[in-house]
C-alpha cells in the first residue's frame, strides 16, 4: 500500500512538472509575440515563474494560475519589465511596464 501511496505522489510530481514546463514555454512565446508587436527586444530569451496560485477556468475546473516575469528593452540600454498570466493552459494577459504605466493586452 505504501508502495501504491509512493507511486501516487512521485506521478503527480511529474505531471505537475511537465505542466510547469509547457505553461512556461507558453509564457516564453507569449512574451516574444508580445514583444514583437510593439517592436521591442526581448531580453534573456526566458521567464521567471513570479507566482502560483489556484483558480478556476472559464468551466469552472480548478487549475494553477501562474504569473511568468520577463524583461525587454527598447533600445537595448534599459530593462523594463513584462508580466505573462496565464490560468491553467490558457494566455489570460500580458502586461508591458511602459513609462506611460502598464499596457495590458487581453486574450
Amino acid at each position: 500500500m505504501e508502495n501504491l501511496l509512493l507511486l501516487g505522489i512521485i506521478g503527480l510530481g511529474v505531471w505537475f512538472w511537465l505542466d510547469s514546463m509547457n505553461a512556461r514555454e507558453r509564457a516564453v512565446a507569449a512574451a516574444i509575440r508580445a514583444c514583437r508587436e510593439i517592436n521591442v527586444q526581448f531580453l534573456d530569451q526566458t521567464v521567471v515563474l513570479e507566482s502560483l496560485k489556484p483558480a478556476r477556468s472559464n468551466q469552472g475546473h480548478l487549475v494553477w494560475r501562474r504569473i511568468y516575469a520577463f524583461e525587454y528593452s527598447i533600445q537595448g540600454v534599459e530593462r523594463r519589465h513584462g508580466r505573462a498570466i496565464l490560468r491553467g493552459r490558457v494566455l489570460e494577459q500580458v502586461q508591458l511596464d511602459t513609462d506611460e504605466g502598464t499596457t495590458i493586452e487581453q486574450y
